[in-house]
């Protein structure tokens, strides 16, 4: 047996490649910055405008900061799209555009103060899924948008839950924001554990998607700074996924993925669409429909086991459903069918008429995208059968097939949903990352969302909503033309 060689040293990093990690740092710091100078602080005014932000004393400063440091922070995340020179100099970039965000106050949103008055609500022995905050008498209320102060929590009982240890663990406002900051970066950190072994089972180069999974700016400022549970559900939903690619199969496993999944659901409902491609991933070799029943049916198990004991430890049980209804209580143009029901209602209010269109639209598109999901599921199983004819074909490339369609069925729920903010897009992000062959066209929104938010957690698509609608409406006519042509072509 011939002795090891020597360690290969690491690829030489480019002065381009520390360029971007230090304008990113610059980025995340002025950010951090902007945050201290107008972001979203507990007695920050709410329902302000970009106008009114900068006629405060601080507001030419907290604006320029603000805009610097998103041109800075997208830039550098932008120009290594591509792959970072190596996993750990992914990671530790990422961590250190992180921690100035996790030293600054909340950025970009005040669900965190929502969060907290949930936490407070529950741990006070009221319903979160029947009471809003302000009837439930949270002591923070005047933090809350005043949007959510009437509405059920939308969360699952896992976030209620995990919300209301935040309240007993950090006592007052300050001590509660940062104990959910503390719980959003564990829930980003078992997804920095999962990434490298799905990068693998993917055929994908780890760097890569660690850089554009972990380094984003929506990351930073909405999943640290904003501490969005977003980041819990993306670790559990990560973790439930690497379990079924590890050990494809294996009853144990398959019940402690769709334990981890059904964790995910209880924290965000939109997690669930995840699920059938898990059960696609967590099959080892031969696709056939008794087999799928097989697997599906230990999946499901730990699925429901998570959700009944979650709904029954918390004493809420499925009350969380119902609180779902209300998160399309915001209209955005953002949301594709919010802007096409806008330019409906703007066209009908030109000869008279007011359609009322919004929650048409709405409905039809929730309709689509149930159709678009069972769509990408059929085309995967399909695949995947196909490979299974082939001689030899490696076990990465049907994970891959799996783990795809698991991130165009975010793609669908992002995009077809009543609702979009800058956050969701971090969900179908990180698979992405994991199995798209090329990043521009995820990676370019992305980018461009990170830009939708001011500091103190004003909604620019709010103050837009004419002008936004139209540009999304004409850009989804686009998309579908241009698919369209690109179909017959094929």
């Amino acid at each position: 047996m011939t002795a090891p060689g020597p360690p290969v040293p690491p690829p030489p990093v480019s002065l381009a490649s520390l360029g971007a990690r230090y304008a990113g740092l610059a980025g995340a710091v002025l950010l951090a910055v902007a945050g201290y100078l107008g972001g979203a602080l507990p007695d920050a005014p709410l329902g302000v405008t970009p106008a009114s932000i900068w006629r405060t004393p601080n507001g030419p400063a907290t604006l320029s900061c603000w805009l610097i440091g998103t041109v800075l922070l997208v830039g550098a995340w932008w120009s290594l799209r591509e792959g970072a020179p190596s996993t750990r100099w992914a990671y530790v970039t990422a961590g250190l555009w992180a921690l100035p965000l996790l030293l600054a106050p909340p950025l970009g949103s005040r669900d965190v103060y929502s969060y907290a008055c949930q936490g407070w609500t529950y741990a006070h022995g009221v319903d979160p899924y029947t009471v809003g905050v302000a009837a439930a008498g949270c002591p923070w209320l005047d933090t809350v948008a005043p949007i959510w102060r009437d509405t059920p929590a939308p969360y699952g009982p896992v976030f209620v839950l995990l919300a209301a240890l935040a309240v007993g663990l950090g006592g007052g406002l300050t001590g509660t924001i940062v104990a959910l900051r503390v719980i959003a970066v564990a829930g980003l950190l078992l997804a920095a554990l999962c990434l490298p072994a799905l990068a693998r089972a993917a055929g994908v180069p780890a760097r890569r998607a660690v850089w554009l999974a972990l380094a984003g700016p929506l990351v930073g400022v909405h999943l640290v700074a904003g501490a969005h549970n977003d980041a819990v559900m993306l670790g559990l939903l990560l973790g439930g996924l690497l379990v079924v690619v590890r050990r494809p199969g294996r009853p144990a496993a398959l019940l402690l993925a769709g334990a981890l999944l059904g964790l995910a659901v209880t924290v965000k409902a939109s997690a669930v669409v995840v699920v059938p491609f898990a059960v696609l991933a967590g099959m080892p070799d031969r696709y056939t429909v008794r087999a799928l029943l097989r697997h599906a049916g230990w999946l499901a198990g730990g699925l429901l086991a998570a959700l009944l004991v979650t709904s029954a430890v918390s004493g809420l049980g499925f009350g969380w459903v119902g609180g779902l209804t209300h998160s399309g209580d915001s209209e955005q143009w953002t949301s594709p069918s919010t802007a096409v029901g806008f330019v409906v209602d703007y066209t009908g209010a030109l000869v008279g008429r007011d359609p009322q269109a919004v929650p048409v639209v709405r409905a039809v598109a929730l309709l689509l995208l149930v159709g678009v999901l069972l769509v990408l599921w059929w085309r995967a199983w399909q695949t995947l059968r196909g490979l299974n004819e082939e001689a030899g074909c490696p076990r990465v490339a049907r994970s891959r097939v799996a783990l795809h369609g698991a991130a165009l069925a975010l793609v669908a729920t992002v995009v077809l949903s009543p609702v979009f903010h800058p956050w969701y897009a971090t969900w179908p992000l990180a698979l992405l990352a994991l199995t798209a062959a090329r990043t521009t066209w995820f990676v370019l929104p992305t980018a461009a969302a990170a830009f939708l938010a001011l500091p103190d957690g004003t909604n620019l698509a709010r103050v837009t909503k004419a002008p936004g609608a139209l540009a999304m409406t004409a850009l989804l006519l686009t998309v579908l033309v241009r698919t369209t042509r690109t179909a017959r072509r094929r």
